[in-house]
């Protein structure tokens, strides 16, 4: 393996189709503002380095990046490449990560507006992230421990599953398919409209008109905080631990509620059926 350490690089492709190479406590900065620094390469090590230049890893195979950081300026920074493992790593760039495959993330910093489009195969661990339309059409995600906050997160992804995690969002999980959430707290407006197979498991779920046109969709032992006019014209079995503020035309199954402030059926196809153990004011 061929050692870089302590360089400064700011030429175009300064180190283009390198293959098995440490690169440490390097920078990537400086006048000459060249891009695409590693592009085409493979068995790529960088740690403790400096990215303040765009497209570093572009069409890469088998990249490793630790206890590094890469500023608002290093735009684009991982697209068509796979085999990838980042750690306690700063991603703050636009567009940071997309058309990537089999990624791994754990211990990052996210800063990122539209991250992570289209990847496919990605597990994210103990990481925050910052961003707009995040994952959109990503499929294969696995999450733990992750803390998201944005707007129009998750949109078209498929097969995923994220458990421990805390999300911020707003329109999150619009036409999702094939999800399951467990032990989460899930905060926004209109969360997973359109979705198909969803469960979310022992989660606190908090926003307004939330899971509404869904197919499949499960809650199982869910909390729905200041959650009004929740499930219209959706397929639905739900069993929920606390008062919901109120319901409107589920199209079929069963939810099991302690309370419900209202309930609206007023679509003659909503044949939807609420279980309640109080009484409550129907419209």
């Amino acid at each position: 393996m061929t050692t870089i350490t302590n360089k400064i690089f700011d030429e175009e492709r300064a180190l283009y189709g390198v293959r098995d190479v440490l690169v440490t406590d390097c920078a990537f900065d400086g006048p000459a503002d060249g891009e695409s620094a590693f592009k085409e390469g493979g068995d790529i090590a960088v740690k403790r380095c400096f990215f303040n230049l765009r497209y570093p890893f572009w069409h890469d195979t088998g990249v490793k990046v630790e206890d590094s950081e890469m500023t608002d300026k290093c735009r684009a920074a991982l697209w068509y490449s796979e085999n990838v493992e980042m750690s306690n790593t700063k991603l703050h760039g636009t567009k940071a990560l997309r058309e990537c495959r089999d990624v791994k993330m754990r211990g990052c910093e996210i800063v990122s507006p539209e991250f992570g489009w289209s990847v496919r195969g990605i597990a994210m661990e103990d990481c925050t992230a910052e961003s707009e339309y995040f994952m959109m059409r990503a499929e294969g995600l696995t999450f733990r421990k992750v803390r998201m906050k944005g707007k129009y997160s998750f949109q078209y992804i498929t097969d995923a599953v994220f458990e421990n995690c805390v999300f911020d969002m707003k329109d999150a999980f619009w036409h999702a398919k094939n999800i399951t959430v467990k032990n989460s707290v899930v905060k926004g407006e209109y969360l997973a409209w359109y979705s198909e197979n969803v469960t979310f498991e022992n989660c606190r779920i908090m926003g307004a008109q939330p899971l509404c046109y869904c197919k499949n969709l499960r809650l199982i032992s869910c909390e729905m905080v200041d959650t009004d006019l929740a499930f219209e014209r959706s397929d639905v079995e739900a069993t929920l631990t606390a008062p919901i503020v109120s319901i409107k035309n589920p199209l079929s199954g069963h939810i099991h509620v302690p309370e419900a402030g209202e309930i609206v059926m007023d679509l003659d196809g909503a044949k939807g059926e609420v279980v309640l153990t109080k009484q409550c004011r129907c419209a």
